[in-house]
């Protein structure tokens, strides 16, 4: 009787590759636990070996989007200037990743991050993925550069101006010879402003 074929790291990056690259050029209906098999040029008792289902493939496919993203950030070396520091998170980790990773991009923040295909491990990558931010924006704050906001509101804020970027210039909707310099000027208004405190507004 011969041994039980051993599915490895190096099986799972293989696998997490071509199912990215299904994703990318067929979208989520194409990507099936035979067609990344196929693919990948093993069998489908390998994909559910590692992962389970193709559910469970999408999820682990997401949690490792997140812990990219994450790493990619946290990479990025840190200046003396704090505001510039979260501009160039903002265009060389989270822009750069979304360019270089569509699929992953639309597959973490569009649908496994939300509703009943929400996945712990998905959120909770995710959630590791934005503490890189929030040390950059903790850091912006002590030196006084955000106007004595609230650390959880510059976040939601900042991160809500790149997902928008994001969509939009995946849309196509931001002219390409100029995508860059709109995002980058948005980036820099957005953070420079916050060194005004914010201003009080009564509601009706």
């Amino acid at each position: 009787m011969g041994r039980p074929i051993q599915h490895d790291d190096r099986t799972r990056a293989v696998l997490l590759a071509v199912a990215e690259g299904l994703l990318d050029q067929a979208g989520i209906d194409a990507l099936s636990v035979r067609a990344v098999a196929h693919r990948a040029g093993t069998s489908t008792r390998a994909v559910y070996s590692l992962f389970g289902s193709k559910e469970g493939l999408l999820a682990v496919l997401a949690e490792h989007g997140f812990n990219m993203l994450g790493d990619l950030v946290r990479r990025i070396p840190m200046t003396d200037d704090p505001i510039a520091d979260l501009v160039v998170a903002a265009m060389h980790g989270f822009r750069a990743w979304t360019l270089e990773h569509p699929a992953l991009y639309r597959l973490t923040f569009d649908r496994m991050m939300t509703g009943a295909d929400a996945d712990r491990r998905v959120t909770d990558a995710g959630r590791a993925a934005l503490e890189h931010l929030r040390v950059r924006v903790v850091r912006a704050a002590a030196t006084g550069c955000l106007g004595g906001r609230d650390i959880d509101d510059v976040i939601t804020e900042f991160h809500a101006l790149c997902e928008g970027i994001a969509t939009v210039e995946l849309r196509g909707m931001l002219p390409p010879d100029n995508a860059e310099r709109l995002a980058h000027d948005a980036f820099e208004a957005l953070l420079r402003g916050m060194a005004n405190p914010p201003t009080a507004r009564t509601h009706a």
